[in-house]
C-alpha cells in the first residue's frame, strides 16, 4: 500500500476512467449498521480538485449516506480495477449531502461533465479528501464491462418532482437506524 499526497496524475486518471465505485459509511459509535453502497453511470464522479470529489446522489432504496454524513461525515469511496493492471485506490475523508433543494446544489451541479438529469439526483455528496491510498488488488477479479444499466433513469422519469418529493419523505425520511435524513 502506498499513501498518496493528493489526487493528481496517474491515480486521477484511473478514479476518472471507473465506470463504478463503492462508498461507505458508518454511524458514530458501536451501535447502527455500516453502509456500504455500489455507485455508477457515468458523469456522476468528478474530481473537484486534489482534494475533494463528488458524485450524484440518485433516489434509490436508501438514504444511509446521507445520514451518516450529516451526523458524523465520515466517508471512503472505493475504487477498483476490474479490467487491466491491477490496482485499488481509496478516497477517505470528509463529506457532506447538499440537497436538490439546496441553493448551492447548482452550483455543484455545473461540476459535472453534462448537466445532470436533477429529476432523479436527491443530492451532490461532496467529499473533502484528507487520505488517498493505493494497493495491489491482486485478487480483484477481471471483469468485463458492458455498459451502463438505464433503469433508474427510466424509472424515475415515469415520477413528477412531487412524487419524488413524497418518496423522498415516506422512504428516505429516516435511516434504517432511525436516523432521521435532512
Amino acid at each position: 500500500m502506498k499513501v498518496h499526497e493528493r489526487i493528481d496524475g496517474r491515480l486521477r486518471s484511473f478514479i476518472e476512467t471507473q465506470p463504478m465505485f463503492f462508498v461507505a459509511t458508518a454511524p458514530t459509535g458501536p451501535g447502527g449498521h455500516v453502509n456500504l453502497s455500489p455507485k455508477g453511470m457515468a458523469g456522476t464522479f468528478v474530481v473537484l480538485g486534489e482534494h475533494r470529489v463528488a458524485y450524484l446522489d440518485y433516489h434509490g432504496s436508501g438514504a444511509e449516506t446521507t445520514a451518516h454524513l450529516d451526523e458524523n461525515g465520515r466517508i471512503t469511496l472505493m475504487f477498483c480495477a476490474f479490467q487491466g493492471p491491477p490496482n485499488i485506490v481509496r478516497l477517505h475523508g470528509q463529506g457532506r449531502a447538499v440537497p436538490v433543494t439546496s441553493p448551492e446544489f447548482a452550483e455543484l451541479a455545473r461540476a459535472f461533465p453534462f448537466p445532470p438529469d436533477t429529476h432523479a439526483v436527491r443530492s451532490v455528496i461532496d467529499v473533502t479528501v484528507d487520505r488517498v491510498s493505493d494497493s495491489c488488488g491482486y485478487s480483484v477479479p477481471l471483469m468485463t464491462y458492458e455498459g451502463d444499466r438505464d433503469l433508474l433513469i427510466r424509472a424515475h422519469e415515469r415520477r413528477t418532482d412531487e412524487d419524488l418529493a413524497e418518496y423522498r419523505r415516506v422512504k428516505n425520511a429516516v435511516s434504517i437506524d432511525g436516523r432521521p435524513i435532512f
